[in-house]
């Protein structure tokens, strides 16, 4: 079996002990950064903006990439750590996050990740929209856990007007 882990800022350790919780000793798992490349992308669009006026070598897109990538590499580091397996593969990628973990799920038995929207309540919204699209689109089942303990079902939006729904068994 193969688990691939996704792992993001504010959620990673839920992610990480599911994995740990969930999958046998012997399986390989492989924990997945993503770097979405949209604010190196800006800080560099900003820098060209100048028209050439600004110093070569102090391209802030360059510098915000290497910021990135350094707390990438320190996030995957703890991830190991927290899982504390033997076979982990430690995976960072650029690009759009959701489309790069899609891609990396192709091989992958299980993908484990954590939700990131607004987890005051059950419902869609506790989704944010690269989770979202992880879920609609992963190639492989997903195990889809809350960072924190689950809002009770009293946080249930309240039921669309209309007939009742038949009574169950």
């Amino acid at each position: 079996m193969t688990v691939l882990v996704w792992i993001t800022e504010g959620t990673w350790q839920a992610a990480v002990d599911a994995a740990r919780r969930h999958a046998p000793a012997d399986t390989g798992i492989t924990l997945l950064h993503v770097t979405g490349d949209d604010v190196a992308a800006t800080a560099h669009g900003a820098f060209a903006g100048l028209l050439g006026r600004g110093r070569a070598g102090r391209d802030p897109g360059d510098q915000v990439r290497a910021l990135a990538d350094d707390a990438a590499t320190e996030l995957l580091a703890a991830a190991t750590d927290r899982l504390d397996r033997d076979r982990v593969v430690r995976s960072h990628r650029h690009g759009r996050v959701e489309r790069e973990v899609v891609h990396a799920a192709e091989d992958a038995e299980l993908l484990v990740c954590a939700r990131d929207g607004d987890r005051r309540r059950l419902g869609p919204h506790s989704l944010g929209p690269a989770t979202r699209f992880v879920v609609d689109h992963a190639p492989c089942p997903v195990l889809l856990v809350w960072p924190e303990p689950a809002p009770g079902i009293e946080s249930l939006p309240p039921a669309p007007p209309g007939p009742p729904p038949p009574d169950r068994p």
